[in-house]
This record gives structure tokens, sequence and C-alpha cells, in this order.
């Protein structure tokens, strides 16, 4: 597979996670504060993954990846087990800065070790900043 095309696939990845995991949690969120702030989140993880399949599609005419069933319900089972009994902003920031940082860190390790197209370097560079940008933000709810 085209090294630009894995490199998609894996934040396409991050970003489907992202998302899924705030469409749990929104669910969750009864402050009007937190919950624009978290909705402000998953709206520029579609507005990435918007960009993600448009670069995906200036390389191959397939579609990308999905994430799978399986991960899927890991983290509504995940996200549903940590907040059955504590689903305080606090508890939820850290869900979240949990899962994010898994994000910064797989961008990073990407960036530093694989080969690609300096345009798809780039948006890799500037998804990561965006997940740097709300985990400040998030601390700021612990």
């Amino acid at each position: 597979m085209d090294t630009n095309l894995n490199v998609l696939d894996e934040l396409n990845k991050g970003c489907s996670m992202g998302m899924e995991a705030l469409e749990l949690i929104l669910k969750k969120v009864q402050d009007h504060e937190f919950r624009d702030f978290l909705v402000d989140f998953h709206d520029e993880y579609a507005q990435y993954s918007d960009q993600i399949i448009e670069h995906y599609h200036e390389y191959t005419d397939e579609e990308i990846h999905k994430v799978n069933g399986a991960e899927k319900a890991m983290t509504w089972y995940g996200i549903m087990k940590d907040t059955m009994l504590d689903n305080s902003h606090s508890k939820i920031a850290e869900l979240l800065i949990n899962g994010t940082t898994m994000g910064i860190i797989e961008g990073r390790r990407i960036l530093n070790h694989k080969k690609m197209d300096k345009k798809i370097a780039s948006f890799c560079e500037k998804y990561v900043k965006m997940q740097e940008k709300y985990l400040e933000k998030l601390k700021e709810y612990l």
C-alpha cells in the first residue's frame, strides 16, 4: 500500500474514533459550556475527516478504510464503563485526554518514521496540532 494512503488511513482511524467517542460522551454532558466545547472538538474532527477523504481520493479511487465494529464496540464499552459511576467534567476530560494523547502519539510516530509527500506531512502536522490544541483545553476541565 502506498505510504500516503497508509498515513491517511491512520489519520482517518483516529478521526473516526475521536468523533465516535465524542458522540457517545455528548449524550452524557448537560453543562452548555462544556457541551459547546465538545461539539466544537467533534466538528473539527469532522472537517479533518472530510479533508482526509479528499486527500485519499487524490491517490486512489478506492474507498478509505472504515473503523471496524469491534473497535467501535470497545470505545462504547470503555466510555460506558468509565462514566457509569462518575460522569463529571473531570472524568470525561480525563477520558478524552487519554484518547487524544493516543492520537497525538500516533501522529508524531507517523511524522517521525514514515516517508510521505510534503502535502500529506503538512496535513498530518496540522491534524496533530489540532489535537494538541484541544488537549490543552481539556486540561482545564480536570
